[in-house]
């Protein structure tokens, strides 16, 4: 059976000398892996080969349970072709791609992050200066961090939920925890790292990222980058690309 849908392309893999590997975020069909043959030939039905951040209207064949689909028609639109002249905003959204690889599961529909990846790529392809490319990423990654549930607690102590207020003497954030930690509650908790009280308090309102320095929005994305870490249990790759 084949299935078309919408698709937005995370990652690319030269298979052979003809064909490619890719992987998929499709709208109502999830992430899926698809091998595209004959994708790397001058004339090939896909109009060339697929890369990265490629979008369009996809046709495959449903993946039997862990073999990869077949992408049997792929018709891109030049939406993204600004993003491989801003660097900044190019880094930003190689390490959003990586991070919904790494958290989606094939097969399961997330519309609305698809929706959300849709529209960070158009925002973060027109941005001039690293804190707003920044800025995207991370309400990005909170979106995502919502819409696969694991959204940590930001506004409260994950621990004893006592609200976040600036009048906190210290404040701490645990992924173990899945949140901020206040001064009473962080011993109990080993793995763990401080937080300033302005970062905290982003965290809390991510709309106060428009206005905040660079500086303070780098050490936002470090803070979501921990929590990264601690979750795959290794660093994500495009990290060290990202953060200063």
């Amino acid at each position: 059976m084949l299935t078309r849908d919408r698709a937005i392309c995370l990652r690319v893999v030269n298979y052979s000398e003809t064909s490619q590997i890719v992987t998929l975020l499709c709208r109502q069909s999830g992430k899926i892996g698809a091998i595209a043959k004959g994708s790397r030939r001058p004339k090939s039905a896909f109009g060339g080969p697929l890369e990265v951040f490629s979008y369009g209207e996809a046709l495959f064949t449903s993946p039997a349970e862990g073999k990869l689909a077949t992408l049997a028609e792929f018709e891109p639109q030049p939406l993204f072709r600004a993003l491989r002249m801003n660097l900044e905003g190019l880094n930003c959204a190689l390490l959003a791609a990586e991070l919904i690889d790494a958290f989606t599961h094939e097969g399961g529909a997330h519309p609305e992050l698809f929706d959300a990846m849709l529209q960070f790529l158009r925002d973060v392809q027109e941005t001039s200066a690293r804190s707003e490319s920044l800025g995207l990423l991370i309400l990005f990654e909170l979106t995502m961090l919502r819409e696969i549930g694991i959204l940590p607690v930001l506004s409260t102590c994950a621990n004893c939920r006592r609200p976040w207020a600036q009048s906190w003497r210290q404040v701490y954030f645990s992924a173990s925890a899945n949140g901020l930690l206040c001064e009473n509650c962080e011993q109990s908790f080993s793995e763990k790292t401080r937080l300033s009280p302005a970062v905290a308090q982003i965290l809390s309102d991510p709309k106060m990222l428009a206005k905040a320095p660079e500086a303070l929005v780098n050490d936002v994305e470090k803070v979501l980058i921990y929590h990264f870490r601690e979750l795959m249990h290794r660093q994500p790759k495009m990290a060290r690309h990202v953060l200063k």
